[in-house]
């Protein structure tokens, strides 16, 4: 454990941003999933509007800086692929 104020402090500090990070990534993956699950099911305008739903919160993951930009493109791009493909 810390013995100097400032250590403590960023301890602290750290944890809120880890609880954050985690809430924020956990959402993502939810989304995520809803998308899967729509491609799944072959329902392309539950899929659009849940692409349109997970490429807004990864965006926003990573202008916080919870994903790196290319994560970020990456799984955007993976799931659009995934509902072009559907017909």
């Amino acid at each position: 454990m810390a013995n100097i104020k400032s250590a403590k402090k960023r301890i602290k500090v750290i944890e809120t941003k880890t609880l954050r990070n985690k809430m924020i990534k956990s959402k993502v993956k939810t989304l995520i999933k809803k998308v899967d699950a729509a491609v799944a099911a072959g329902n392309k305008t539950e899929a659009v509007s849940a692409l349109k739903e997970a490429t807004v919160a990864i965006d926003k993951a990573c202008a916080k800086g919870v994903y790196h930009k290319n994560n970020a493109a990456r799984k955007v791009s993976a799931l659009a692929k995934a509902v072009n493909g559907l017909n």
